[in-house]
């Protein structure tokens, strides 16, 4: 009889056992190996040398002429999200947009100008008001910023960013995603991110749910001025939270953490997770600053207006070969030319940003309300606002080392709005949730802010 009833036993704790694996999501989706594969080389050499051609595409050049200055790029740029929409039976939306600057009070603007950003929009068919967006530069400088006449090829900054938003949007668009996805060419960055200022102002004015900002700026060199040759590593520049975060969560931060938690600094994590997940051979170095030191990228402006948004870009720069005339110099060779750029490399980062966009776009909506408790308790509490059944397969809750900085610990909870996890201190770690689909692609992990009482 004891026997018979351990059988039993036995046998219910396999089939829950069983029935727990069945319904967890697998780890990976094939589709986006696909996606990696899918990114060609080729193409994006053949446009990087065309928008090089265009001689300089400095935001003030000539704007009539078909084949030289920043019109001509633009015009172009425009001409191929509209093959690819053609392609894809008009699945993308392609406009510009476009914001007038005045040399009253910008020392950088050698004349009035319009601004003009190439936007194309990918719908999602479930959450259409939500936007992961990839964005490149179209303009190009000489070393003299105000000079918007000498040849500035921009082979490297940033015709690499932008040729990779188009390919990314040839791969992407023979799939359907619950998500948006923005593709952008923006201009105005070297005078002062006019550009990206431009679109965050009319995302705010649209009232764009935006996910997140992946802004493209110099992924072709592997060549380093202090001669380091490295084609597999890649920087991820974050802001550790919001310039927008309120006074009262800056004070909860000095009592419940999360100084390094912000929305932009879990897209950089997102990032990462991905790059490892299903391209292992990359090696993707967070950066915990907004940029280089002292410097500016386009997706800040829209961190300044609350938006997560990260800069991905080459490890090793060639300050040799930026911002600098064509010339040569004591045997040194110095302009943004052709010959710097590497392709096989620039397809890697731009396979990184597919991977990541569309990940995102296939997740289900990221939780809201993620709250947490567990003071002086031997186990840690976390709920959250539940999706409908049918928009969700479950959620992830991630733990790490408050020195860690990524997310190296996690359980599949199911589809609920609540968990606690026994045994884990709340003191000793710091928590994010997650909402997954039942292929597996999960949402940015959110990182509670609010405390169950």
């Amino acid at each position: 009889m004891k026997r018979l009833l351990t059988y039993f036993v036995v046998l219910f704790l396999t089939s829950v056992n069983l029935s727990f694996a069945q319904s967890s999501p697998p780890q990976t989706d094939s589709r986006l190996y696909d996606i990696v594969a899918a990114v060609s080389a080729e193409r994006l050499e053949k446009d990087i040398r065309i928008l090089a051609g265009f001689g300089t595409r400095n935001t003030f050049s000539d704007t009539v002429s078909n084949s030289r200055g920043i019109g001509a790029a633009r015009r172009w740029i425009k001409s191929e999200f509209d093959k690819i929409s053609k392609d894809c039976n008009k699945c993308l939306e392609v406009f510009y947009q476009k914001d007038l600057v005045t040399k009253e009070g910008n020392p950088r603007v050698p004349k009035d100008a319009w601004v003009v950003n190439v936007v194309a929009i990918q719908r999602g068919t479930e959450f259409p008001n939500n936007f992961i967006i990839m964005s490149g530069d179209i303009d190009s400088r000489a070393s003299n910023t105000m000079d918007f006449e000498t040849d500035a090829p921009g082979a490297n900054d940033n015709a690499t960013g932008m040729a990779g938003a188009i390919e990314a949007a040839r791969v992407l668009t023979k799939y359907k995603f619950r998500h948006s996805i923005i593709y952008v060419g923006l201009s105005g960055e070297e005078q002062g991110l006019f550009g990206g200022a431009g679109l965050a102002r009319y995302a705010k004015e649209k009232g764009w749910n935006i996910l997140g900002v992946l802004n493209n700026d110099m992924i072709g060199n592997i060549e380093g001025v202090n001669g380091v040759i490295d084609n597999r590593s890649f920087r991820i520049f974050s802001e550790p939270v919001p310039p927008t975060e309120t006074e009262q969560r800056r004070n909860q931060r000095r009592f419940y953490g999360g100084e390094v938690d912000g929305i932009s600094r879990q897209l950089a994590r997102y990032v990462h997770t991905q790059t490892k997940t299903y391209m292992p051979e990359m090696n993707p170095m967070m950066i915990y600053r907004l940029d280089r030191f002292g410097r500016g990228g386009h997706h800040r402006p829209f961190n300044d207006v609350g938006f997560p948004g990260i800069r991905i870009m080459e490890t090793n720069e060639n300050y040799n070969r930026q911002h600098q005339d064509i010339r040569v110099e004591n045997g040194i060779k110095y302009g943004d030319v052709i010959e710097g750029v590497n392709f096989e490399y620039c397809k890697k980062l731009t396979a990184v940003n597919a991977i990541t966009m569309a990940g995102i776009a296939w997740a289900p909506p990221a939780p809201t309300n993620v709250s947490i408790g567990g003071a002086v308790q031997p186990s840690t509490k976390l709920s959250w606002d539940a999706l409908p059944s049918d928009k969700v397969a479950g959620y992830k809750i991630y733990w790490r080392d408050t020195t860690s900085p990524t997310w190296d610990n996690s359980r599949y909870v199911g589809n609920v709005n609540a968990f606690t996890l026994e045994g884990i201190v709340i003191d000793n770690y710091f928590f994010g949730v997650s909402a997954v689909d039942k292929s597996g692609n999960e949402s940015v992990i959110v990182f509670p802010e609010k405390l169950i009482r």
